[in-house]
Order: C-alpha cells, then sequence, then structure tokens
C-alpha cells in the first residue's frame, strides 16, 4: 500500500491505496482510506507538508502490516469429497524436523565451504545439497546412502540429485575432509563463542561386517568386543563438548600415536595454540604429555595408580595425608562421619619422570568407595558360587569378570599330580580393596587450584557422550562401505551431524536430553491438504516451542499456506 495525493484549487488530500490485478488481468489500485487534507492534517499534527507526509506514509506501513496479518490469519476452506478417491502416487506425509538442523547447517556456512571445493573442481551435482541431506538424514533416520536419498525425498525440500551423485560427493569429501573440518571450526564462532581453552581426546573403534583385513580395516581389540575388523576413531571435543576435529587410523594400531598427527593439524589449520589438552590414561603416555608441554599448552590426564612406581605407589594408598576438597582442612579418612561422605578429599605432591616435573593429586570418595565395594560384593558371590560348583570357565579378560577371585591348587604337599581344587583368593580381593575410592591424576599445572583442575578432568564424560551418541543414536556402526574414500566421507558426515546436533542443543541451552531432542525432530511432520497447504501433525510442546524461539521461525500453525512455507524455508536458511 502506498500513499497518494489528489490536488484540488484550494486544498491536497492524502489517501492510501492498495494496487491489485482485477479479474482481467488488468492493473488497478483502490483506495483504503482518507487520510484528511493537507490544512486538517497540518493543524491536528502541528507541521509542515514534509511532515504530515512522513505521517502519512506510516499509516500506510500500518495499514499494509495490518493487511497481511489478516490475510494470514483467514479463515482456510478446503473443500473435501467423501467419495472421492486418493490420487495415485501422491506424497501427503513430509519431514520436516530437517528445517531445524538446516538453520545450523546455514549458520555454519557450510553452502559457503561446498562452494569453495567446487570451484576446485569440474563436477555438476550440487554438493551442497548432498552434504547437507546426508548430514540431516543421519540425525533422524541414520540409514545407508541410498536409503538416505529415499528419506530425503519425503523432505518438505525433495533432493533434486541422484544417487550416482551422492557416491561421487562421497569421494571429493574424503578428499576435502582436512578443509571442512578447519572451516567449519572457524564458522562454528558464528553460532558464538567455543570453550577452545580446554580440549579432550579419546578414541574408540568401529567393526566392519566383514571377515577379512583389508586397508586399514584390522583385527584389533574392538569396544564391542568383536571378532570382525576395525577402523579406530580418533576425537577432539572443545570444553563444553562440542566436536572439534577428528582422524581415522588403522584398527591395529596403538592409539598412543594417533595423538600428536591430529594435535599438529588442529595446531596448523585451526589457529589453536593456547589449551589444556586432557584424557583418560590410556592416551597419556610420556611423549604425550611431554608435547602437550610444549608452547602455550599444558596437559591434565588421569593417571593409573598401579602403574605409579613403586614409592609413589606406597603414598597413594597411603589413607594419610588427605585434605577436604571444599576448605583444605586435614581429615582422617578413616574416620569419616555420615556427613562426611558426601565430600571428595585429595592429596597432592611433586611427581618427576625422565622428561617431566608433574604434579600428582589423589582424590578419595567415600561414595565411589562404596559403590565399588557393592559390586566386587555381586562379583565375589558369584566367584564362591563356582568355586562350590567347580564349574570355573575360562577366565576373559573383562577386568569384571568374577572369576579373577577364584584361583585353584592342583598339587599335593608332596607335588604329585593331584585333582584340581579351587578356593577364593582372599589376597586378590584385599588387593584391590586397597584401590577403593581413589582417582589419580597428573598435570604439569604446578601452581592452580586443584578444585579447577579436577573440575577439567570431570569434563571428560562429554566425548563419551559423543561416541555414545555417534555409534547408537545415528548408527555409525556397523560399516558396510569397502572404499577407503567412501569410509572417510561416511564419517565425516557422522562428524559434522554430531557437530550440528550438539549446536542445535547448545543452542536451547542444554535443557533437554539427546533422546528428547531426537524425539521430538524425528516426530515433526507435515501433512498435505489437497495441495493448499501443510497441517503440522505432531504434538506442540514446550521444546517445540524453545526450537521455534532459537531458530527463529515458526511451524506450528493450524494450517501452513505453501507460500508461507516457502518462507519458513528461507528462514530455516538464514535468509
Amino acid at each position: 500500500m502506498r500513499v497518494t495525493t489528489s490536488k484540488s484549487k484550494n486544498s491536497e488530500s492524502f489517501y492510501i491505496t492498495q494496487s491489485y490485478t482485477n479479474a482481467q488481468g488488468k492493473s488497478t489500485s483502490k483506495t483504503i482510506r482518507k487520510l484528511g487534507t493537507l490544512a486538517e492534517l497540518s493543524k491536528r499534527l502541528h507541521t509542515d507538508r514534509d511532515g504530515v507526509l512522513a505521517w502519512a506514509n506510516e499509516q500506510a506501513r500500518l495499514e499494509t502490516a495490518r493487511y497481511k496479518s489478516e490475510k494470514e490469519d483467514a479463515l482456510v476452506m478446503v473443500p473435501f469429497h467423501s467419495n472421492k478417491l486418493m490420487d495415485y502416487h501422491k506424497q501427503k506425509l513430509f519431514t520436516g524436523g530437517y528445517l531445524f538442523l538446516q538453520s545450523v547447517y546455514y549458520g555454519l556456512k557450510m553452502d559457503s565451504i561446498c562452494r569453495k571445493i567446487k570451484s576446485r573442481y569440474k563436477f555438476e551435482y550440487d554438493l551442497n545439497a548432498i552434504l547437507s541431506d546426508l548430514i540431516y538424514t543421519r540425525v533422524l533416520v541414520p540409514s545407508s546412502k541410498s536409503s538416505s536419498l529415499r528419506t530425503a525425498e519425503q523432505f518438505l525440500e525433495p533432493p533434486t540429485y541422484r544417487l550416482h551423485d551422492v557416491y561421487r560427493a562421497l569421494s571429493v569429501l574424503a578428499r576435502e575432509m582436512d578443509f571442512i573440518q578447519a572451516e567449519v571450526y572457524k564458522n562454528s564462532f558464528f553460532l558464538g563463542s567455543r570453550n577452545d581453552r580446554i580440549l579432550y581426546y579419546d578414541c574408540t573403534n568401529y567393526y566392519f561386517e566383514i571377515e577379512q583385513e583389508d586397508g586399514d580395516k584390522k583385527y584389533g581389540k574392538s569396544k564391542e568386543h568383536r571378532p570382525n575388523p576395525i577402523i579406530q576413531m580418533g576425537l577432539f571435543t572443545d570444553g563444553d563438548g562440542l566436536p572439534l576435529a577428528f582422524s581415522l587410523f588403522p584398527g591395529n594400531q596403538n592409539e598412543q600415536k594417533s595423538l600428536k598427527p591430529l594435535e599438529t593439524k588442529i595446531l596448523q589449520q585451526f589457529g589453536c595454540e593456547k589449551f589444556i589438552y586432557c584424557s583418560d590414561a590410556g592416551l597419556a603416555s610420556e611423549d604425550n604429555r611431554a608435547f602437550n608441554h610444549m608452547g602455550q599448552r599444558s596437559f591434565i590426564v588421569t593417571q593409573s595408580i598401579k602403574k605409579l612406581p613403586a614409592e609413589d605407589r606406597t603414598w597413594a594408598l597411603s589413607r594419610s595425608g588427605f585434605k577436604r576438597l571444599s576448605d583444605d582442612a586435614s581429615v582422617d579418612i578413616t574416620k569419616l562421619s555420615e556427613d562426611d561422605k558426601d565430600q571428595l578429599y585429595y592429596k597432592d605432591e611433586p611427581f618427576t619422570t625422565k622428561k617431566l616435573h608433574q604434579r600428582l593429586i589423589i582424590t578419595y570418595s567415600p561414595k565411589y568407595a562404596a559403590y565399588q565395594k557393592a559390586v566386587r560384593a555381586e562379583q565375589i558371590a558369584r566367584a564362591e558360587k563356582m568355586v562350590a560348583n567347580g564349574t570355573l570357565k575360562k577366565q576373559r579378560k573383562n577386568p569384571n569378570d568374577p572369576a579373577r577371585f577364584v584361583n585353584k591348587i592342583a598339587a599335593t604337599e608332596e607335588g604329585e599330580k593331584a585333582k584340581i581344587h579351587y578356593y577364593l583368593d582372599l589376597d586378590k580381593i584385599a588387593e584391590e580393596e586397597m584401590y577403593d575410592g581413589l582417582y589419580a591424576v597428573c598435570t604439569d599445572l604446578l601452581d592452580d587450584d586443584v578444585a579447577d583442575i579436577l573440575k577439567v578432568s570431570e569434563g571428560r564424560w562429554q566425548i563419551e557422550d559423543c561416541f555414545r551418541t555417534m555409534k547408537t543414536d545415528f548408527e555409525a556402526r556397523p560399516v558396510y562401505l569397502t572404499r577407503e574414500d567412501r569410509i572417510k566421507a561416511h564419517f565425516l558426515t557422522c562428524f559434522l551431524s554430531l557437530l550440528h546436533f550438539r549446536l542445535l542443543k547448545r543452542s536451547l541451552k542444554d535443557a533437554y536430553t539427546t533422546e528428547q531432542l531426537l524425539q521430538t525432530l524425528r516426530n515433526i511432520k507435515f501433512a498435505d491438504v489437497e495441495e493448499q497447504g501443510f497441517m503440522p501433525v505432531y504434538e506442540r510442546q514446550k521444546i517445540t516451542d524453545d526450537l521455534h524461539e532459537t531458530c527463529g521461525f515458526r511451524t506450528d500453525y493450524q494450517f501452513i499456506t505453501k507460500r508461507k512455507m516457502k518462507g519458513i524455508q528461507k528462514k530455516s536458511k538464514r535468509r
């Protein structure tokens, strides 16, 4: 709508008019409202003609907004016929949960990254569309690449590429894996700050449904205790549990060696130079600690008490010298009251090795000690049954196997051959009891507060949660691909899916669990109503309100016209 004027000999009048197309297809206009004459408005508004014109334009703007609001809120009438059959092959149900992931995707400027990659190649397919759909489907309906294409065809914006384009794109994504990780890290700051002063590192592995080694798929120690060939993944996350970078290495390689190559890439390509490296004892070798003692880096790692030198191990196992973490008061942990059993206690001392001067911190948790004692009591009961029945099976390598408490003797006092007798190994039980409630941490931060150091170490659960999400919720394993480049691309899309999901979860201030958010996204669907528009067919909840609030669009209207849905799609792409 716009302002028009009409002049006569003695006056000038102001109107709000609307342009439209009539039934004959010709453009015309009609008067919506007369605002008044120049003399009337100047007197009422106490201004000159320019002031009156500015006021009139503002009235036209308000009238336009009112008209649009009334038009959007208009009652929609859609005719249905009870004796009319449905059309053949007409899709009626659409998936819409990807729209919220799409908001993160374009917030990370993934489309710009795809354009940069395309400038270096000569392919014709839409890499941006393929990569985005691979990410959305991995979160919403994890499956094979061909099944992912069929899933994407249920989206409100169906794909225009073909399956052979997907497989060709996988090769390109594999070659650009390091570039994509570096660019995504830099772009992630557009969606908020990152706690990259603390970096957690851990490794896991994924099995293949094959029986022979091939390429990097080697026999190794599987996390799932499977006999299949595996490939290993090293993953860095920041202090808030957001994925930072990953690498793949052969299944038979020592995971200790995986750290330096990936961390070197982070130092060179990501621009991260000052951070605290944090890992469990399995990735805290002397070389890895020394590597993270250089430059502006430090380390906080878990230390195995059993692997300490004899003198330090004796000190760690001693029940003396502990202080309460909350106030540094000296405490005898052998005489704790019930009120003291919720507290955490510690002691520390210098710890020098061949390469480093470190600080060894030993903590004691009464609650953790009680938990370990309760678990072991059940295992001892099972071990006693084994002894009573004389049915000891071969002990597994599992450290929680009750058979570890059973020993045997098979000789007489004279050393002659005799029947095997099983008995409960009380010395083994007593040895394990010595470690109840104890936990050790090593660091090169010699002057920092112990509470701050332990808080960093406790955050390692987040990287375990990342692995759990990828393996269980995103079904990253078993892997059915065979070509090395496609395997790399598979794990790249899993990594990017995890990053998108956790960024979306963070935007909701972590108010919801992984299961709640996943279930909500997967349930958001829309029904096509006689091609007039869409009707949401999901339950509106607090979590859906929060999703709409954080992403800047709403899909929970009773009815959404096709034009309005296109507007929602544009907003999800931050346009």
